[in-house]
């Protein structure tokens, strides 16, 4: 692979850094893009069978989430969500959705420490990361969060998607329609792939059938929701839309972003620089709202 001359003057900024944090014996990783005085702080959670290093798209820096929040003042955190990373060797620990979150807000305040956070934190999520981020958002911490943005999600499986031969090839047609969107390399997921846990598959279900819209109806965080053109993996016409943004009724503020040119996996298209732009716009107008405590006198 050879990288363009805009690639290699881009790898001049700080990579990202491994991160681990050990909450009640279970090790908690992740990747840190630090900057000295951050405007806030991104936190990210990855989708299914991936890991943190979905947010650092592999050989092409210009994609990375990680490094175009930094470079905009955003000390920047994807975590491993539970089942992933260094917490993959405890299964048995993971299995309570509760559980989930709190190693998930523990994580959070493990490796952020005495760390300046500017204004907050801003939560961001794709796919199956989603389920985790409404819970966290949900929760009575919630509120504190400057906002959310969801991609990659929805309220109902598209289950009239054409399918590929197999339930591998199906599972890639779905995941990475276009392949044109993406670049070669990247296709299929091996460089940024992992196993997923077991309790993976019954949280995909709840977002539409079961705890989901409860949880949904209690985030009272301005949202921000991203879908991309070409997803497969939801249903993305208006009536499902309407749905998915209508369960999220006690929100302030609710925008809704069709990614053009792009598939399920907004943050590794061609595209991804676009979409890290919008939501990190996005966010800008979060925190740019928050009023502070009254200034000394």
């Amino acid at each position: 692979m050879t990288l363009t001359e805009f690639d290699l003057l881009e790898l001049e900024y700080e990579r990202p850094v491994p991160v681990v944090a050990e909450i009640d014996g279970i090790p908690m990783t992740g990747l840190l893009a630090e900057v000295p005085q951050p405007r806030a702080v991104l936190l990210a959670l990855h989708g299914g069978q991936t890991t943190s290093r979905y947010f650092d798209c592999p050989g092409h820096p210009r994609l990375s989430l990680l490094r175009t929040a930094a470079r905009l003042g955003y000390t920047a955190l994807a975590l491993d969500r539970p089942g992933y990373g260094g917490s993959a060797a405890y299964p048995e620990l993971l299995a309570d959705p509760r559980r989930r979150m709190e190693l998930m807000y523990a994580a959070l305040e493990a490796v952020l420490g005495a760390r300046p956070r500017g204004k907050g934190v801003f939560l961001l999520a794709h796919s199956a990361g989603c389920e985790l981020a409404v819970r966290m958002a949900a929760d009575a911490r919630g509120p504190h969060l400057l906002g959310m943005e969801l991609g990659g999600s929805g309220a109902e499986a598209n289950m009239a998607a054409p399918l590929g031969s197999g339930r591998a090839g199906s599972v890639r047609h779905l995941v990475w329609h276009p392949e044109q969107a993406y670049p070669p390399e990247l296709v299929g997921g091996a460089a940024i792939g992992a196993p997923r846990p077991e309790h993976e598959g019954v949280a995909a279900h709840l977002r539409s059938r079961d705890e989901f819209p409860g949880l949904a109806a209690q985030v009272q965080v301005p949202l921000h929701i991203t879908v991309g053109e070409h997803e497969q993996v939801w249903r993305t016409d208006a009536e499902a839309l309407a749905e998915y943004t209508g369960m999220f009724s006690a929100a302030p503020r609710v925008e809704l972003e069709v990614l053009r040119d792009a598939g399920h996996n907004l943050s590794l298209g061609y595209s991804a620089a676009a979409y890290h732009l919008e939501v990190l716009a996005f966010a800008e107008e979060c925190l740019t709202k928050v009023i502070g405590p009254p200034r000394e006198r």
